[in-house]
């Protein structure tokens, strides 16, 4: 891994019922500074469930989250943008009708500080805060390669083009710690491709950690420092990507485990 120091994110015995549903059965793992951690499993092993804890959509049953040393478990979810976490979603969640640049600067707009009656006089921390935003769109639109549509209408691009405009939005906020959630579903292979060099460059140009919810196994191994992988709630691996993919109990959860009757 490229310069990891420390523990960014802490998952401690985290649990999650619904109803008499168990989604997730004690998870604990740990992902480092300016490290990529992808979270693999198959469907219904609790991957979903464990972002959406995470980020504030879901409050765990039990067990604890720790980002950067502070307690996230039961932050209200529009705070995450603060303490620092960005995240994508598996289904694209964008202002159709309106620009690419448009779309970017809802994600700095969640970001600022200086509150909407500031904003609306025009007050010193709003200018101020408006200028980094366009600082920072600018940055992004280079990276992602997204400055010749920035005016572009979203619903007038094509579908990969799309899942860019999203991780510039959710990268606008300049966070410690990306949870990406299925950014490969629906990109043939050579958008796949593009997307391994994509994340890693991310990583390395912003200096931030990425945990990344994947069922495209070639890109989970290509690109992560580590990988965690879930079945039936639980943890069953954790450890390089050659550690995890030669796993007996990974093998078997792939290839003879089946698909169990729990919240994905």
């Amino acid at each position: 891994m490229s310069g990891v120091s420390g523990t960014l994110l802490e998952i401690r015995d985290v649990a999650m019922r619904f109803g008499g549903v168990v989604a997730l059965a004690g998870v604990s793992f740990d992902v480092g500074r300016r490290e990529i951690c992808g979270l693999i499993g198959p469907n219904g092993s609790g991957k979903t469930t464990l972002f959406n804890c995470i980020s504030g959509i879901y409050r765990s049953t039990a067990g604890s989250i720790r980002f950067d040393g502070h307690l996230l478990t039961g932050a209200k979810r529009h705070r995450m943008i603060g303490y620092g976490i960005g995240r994508t979603f598996q289904n694209l969640a964008l202002f159709r009708s309106m620009s690419v640049r448009e779309n970017i600067l809802v994600g700095a707009h969640h970001f600022g500080r200086a509150g909407f009656i500031a904003s609306a006089l025009r007050a010193p921390g709003a200018r101020a805060e408006e200028a980094s935003a366009r600082r920072r769109l600018s940055t992004v639109l280079d990276m992602l390669e997204l400055g010749a549509f920035a005016e572009h209408l979203v619903a007038s691009l094509p579908f990969a083009t799309q899942k860019r405009v999203e991780l510039a939005r959710a990268l606008i906020s300049a966070p410690q710690l990306l949870l990406m959630d299925e950014p490969a579903g629906g990109l043939n292979h050579s958008e796949v491709d593009q997307l391994a060099e994509l994340i890693r460059a991310i990583r390395d140009r912003m200096a931030i950690s990425i945990l990344l919810v994947e069922h495209h196994m070639n890109l989970v191994m290509r690109v992560s420092d580590r990988v965690v992988a879930l079945e039936f709630g639980s943890k069953i691996a954790d450890g390089s990507p050659a550690t995890v993919q030669s796993d007996p109990e990974v093998i078997r959860a792939y290839l003879g485990g089946g698909v169990h009757a729990k919240a994905a």
